[in-house]
């Protein structure tokens, strides 16, 4: 174990030519990141989930409630013993060779069977006031982390000069705000990783997965090596979108349908300006050039600005998906209104649209004909990605 912990820590990979970590040790005079000091991550989160949870039940609940958000889920499925065998045991999206199978079989029309596994699949997605409650949380905390980011960067020198983040590095001493504002981040994103398997599931969980598991690895790479001047530029530009996200989809789940296009257009304007034009115009332009020329290559620098990239990659593909969707509501909106969290079929809808038929209608032989709707999911459209800090 002495032999790969010696290894792991091997000076050469994680510090500059000539530095030691000896050299790094807190004196009286200087206070430096130490790697024991991201154990407290973990009791964090675990305190972050517990206040999530007394939050989401008496703060934001009562909140839901007031705006007239029901609790109740969709329509639940009429009881079938045969169809309920072959959704749980076989598939929830029975093809059209099965469909004529258990029609034969019930006696009932395909559409009704159609409409059946429509309702019990939809039964298993949350309701509107758990959205609400989950968007209501991220928001409180997307809006405090990032107004704490502004209120300390702007005392910063290396906010308003990049190559701050490389002068005297990595004899950069540690503040008790960088020190906070670090360990807050990572006990966030380690609360995201244990949540993130009760939470609502989305189609991007994949992605949103291996945006947690980056955004983790850079706060804790960039606070082992002292690189945490620009990682904190890093984590306050991701956070600058996160709470107008939040916003539209607590608007989006109230009905308050004008409000919620508005901060879908401040979302997406903020999102793809930030990740797309300052993230690589500014932050890898001093990650990678400026910091060569000050300090100069060596592995984990290597390391940490691949990361970078990885990040750079996942904040293309998510604006590509906004740019999409807001492209689709601009396709609706030139024969009616713009109508961005509501168009057919978004990347992310959180439920399946019910455009064929009315659900209402009980399944049997020989129904009526149904009416037809234009109705769409009614949730939050991809735009409502969790787009994150490091991220996200």
């Amino acid at each position: 174990m002495a032999g790969i912990l010696a290894w792991f820590w091997n000076e050469r990979f994680w510090l500059p030519h000539n530095v030691t970590w000896a050299d790094l040790k807190n004196t009286e005079e200087a206070t430096f990141p130490q790697a024991e000091d991201l154990y407290l991550a973990f009791p964090l989160a675990f305190c972050m989930l517990m206040v999530r949870l007394i939050f989401e039940r008496f703060v934001a609940k009562p909140c839901a409630i007031a705006l007239n958000i029901q609790a109740n889920g969709p329509q639940i499925a009429q009881p079938n013993a045969i169809l309920e065998k072959v959704f749980t045991a076989i598939t929830k999206h029975p093809d059209e060779k099965r469909l004529e199978g258990l029609s034969k079989q019930l006696d009932w029309d395909v559409r009704s069977i159609q409409r059946w596994f429509r309702q019990r699949r939809n039964q298993e997605k949350p309701s509107t006031l758990k959205r609400f409650c989950e968007s209501m949380w991220k928001f409180s905390y997307g809006l405090y982390i990032f107004t704490y980011g502004i209120r300390f960067l702007k005392k910063t020198p290396w906010l308003w000069n990049t190559r701050h983040c490389w002068y005297n590095y990595p004899y950069q001493p540690l503040t008790p705000d960088l020190h906070y504002y670090y360990i807050l981040e990572l006990s966030f994103y380690w609360s995201l990783m244990f949540s993130q398997f009760t939470d609502i599931k989305r189609k991007d969980f994949g992605v949103m997965f291996l945006h947690h598991l980056v955004a983790i690895l850079l706060i804790t790479f960039s606070y082992v090596n002292n690189m945490a001047r620009v990682g904190t530029l890093i984590l306050c530009l991701h956070d600058s979108a996160d709470a107008l996200l939040e916003a539209a989809k607590m608007a989006n789940y109230a009905k308050f349908q004008k409000i919620c296009d508005l901060l879908f257009v401040m979302f997406a304007m903020v999102f793809i300006t930030t990740r797309l034009g300052i993230f690589p115009l500014w932050v890898l332009n001093t990650t990678l050039f400026e910091s060569w020329e000050i300090v100069g290559p060596y592995p984990s620098w290597w390391v940490f600005n691949l990361l970078l990239l990885v990040i750079q990659g996942l904040n293309c593909f998510w604006s590509y998906l906004i740019i999409k969707i807001a492209c689709k509501a601009i396709s609706k909106g030139k024969s009616g209104k713009w109508n961005p969290l509501h168009v057919s079929k978004d990347d992310r809808s959180d439920i399946e649209s019910s455009s064929d038929e009315e659900d209402s209608e009980p399944p049997g032989k020989n129904p009526h004909t149904a009416t037809t709707t234009n109705g769409t999911s009614g949730t939050n459209g991809y735009l409502l990605t969790g787009a994150c800090a490091m991220d996200d």
